[in-house]
């Protein structure tokens, strides 16, 4: 049995992810966290060589502590599941769909369906479904990939002759869990004269609760070659596509909105934060929200949001988004063996952002409550 004093200091934690380290090696199996007499589900997690507990927070308002007892969970729950086919890894919840991560078929891994939090796809189909209605254009808008218009002169954003690939090499861990399904894997971003020009290392990590989802996007890129440089152009890094009845251009409640409140149209290019990508679907609102972590280069970053349904944080991009600024002021070098990590969570919710509490959700993301165990 293990105690833990949970309290917030920096944000407070209302329906979201939590992760506090433990301070012992513990068995990964399911556990429940008690405070009253309803069990909130706990997973242990190993990352990086400490264990971690952790579970979606249901109420803990800022300033305020909780004293949690963590047991082994006392009823058969059904939480996370994963399955492996020939092309892709397909992630389940409570026995219904919410992602696939899809490595074979396409010059570079994507997540393809993605269901929001209730229950349809939020993201477009095309290219790898045609759907009548759905716009067609910039077929290489895969759903959810990471990907950059311009790595030593080579195109990795866009797909054809000439381009880049990003080619799956391996899977690292698949785990699922009460609280979370989490896949590491490795890439390797091949020129198209065949050099590696970088290793990839992306952690998936897959949430979700009655009202909302959540996917913490983590990528690591070591540079192979003795220079790689990430060229100044919008044409990036980590898109996501929304759902074409969320488009702002179709006039039918689609909404762009960023911390900085600049809207829409206004928001392409500038920095912010995080930025909201709301609107209908199936005659019910919903958003795609995505938190720039502020460990990450360039924080807070650009943001390359289209009113057509594109929408993708760049670091990089800097004299696209800023004419004023002389060509080439984005590039980013990294030397042989460097490494730079980039991090970001989608969050999945209903209703329009100030509804879905999507600053409060950011903070949440920052900030890791004080633990003290016992």
């Amino acid at each position: 049995m293990l105690r833990l004093q949970i309290q917030a200091r920096s944000a407070s934690y209302q329906g979201c992810p939590v992760w506090v380290p433990l301070p012992r090696r513990m068995p990964q199996i399911p556990y429940a966290l008690m405070e009253g007499a309803t069990p909130i589900a706990a997973q242990v997690v190993e990352r990086e060589g400490r264990l971690w507990l952790v579970w979606i927070e249901p109420n803990l308002p800022k300033g305020a502590r909780k004293l949690y007892t963590l047991r082994p969970h006392p009823q058969r729950t059904h939480g996370f599941q994963h399955t492996q086919t020939d092309n892709a890894i397909q992630i389940a919840y409570q026995q219904k769909p919410f992602a696939s991560h899809v490595r074979t078929g396409a010059p570079k891994p994507y997540l393809y369906p993605l269901y929001g939090p209730t229950g349809k796809p939020i993201t477009r189909h095309f290219p790898m479904a045609i759907v009548q209605g759905e716009s067609i254009d910039h077929p290489h808008h895969r759903s959810v990939w990471f990907a950059h218009g311009d790595v030593n002169g080579v195109d990795f954003w866009n797909e054809g002759s000439g381009k880049g690939q990003i080619v799956p090499r391996e899977e690292v861990r698949i785990e699922s869990g009460l609280v979370l399904s989490r896949i590491i894997a490795h890439n390797d971003w091949i020129a198209p004269d065949g050099k590696i020009l970088l290793e990839e290392t992306t952690e998936l990590v897959f949430y979700a609760a009655p009202e909302a989802r959540w996917l913490d996007y983590t990528v690591t890129l070591k540079a192979i070659e003795e220079r790689v440089r990430f060229g100044d152009t919008k044409e990036g890094t980590f898109g996501v596509r929304v759902a074409c009845s969320m488009e702002v251009k179709r006039g039918e409640g689609g909404q762009i909105v960023n911390a900085q409140g600049q809207r829409d149209q206004a928001a392409w290019g500038k920095r912010a934060e995080w930025c909201d990508y709301t609107g209908p679907v199936d005659s019910e609102i919903v958003g795609i929200a995505i938190f720039d972590h502020p460990t990450n280069f360039r924080h807070p970053t650009y943001w390359h949001v289209r009113d057509y349904g594109l929408f993708a944080a760049n670091p990089f991009g800097i004299h696209d988004f800023e004419p004023s600024q002389p060509d080439g002021t984005g590039d980013h070098t990294l030397t042989k063996g460097q490494t730079l990590t980039l991090r970001y969570r989608l969050y999945l919710h209903k209703k329009r952002t100030d509804q879905a509490g999507v600053g409060e959700q950011f903070l949440a993301y920052c900030h890791m409550p004080d633990v003290t165990t016992r």
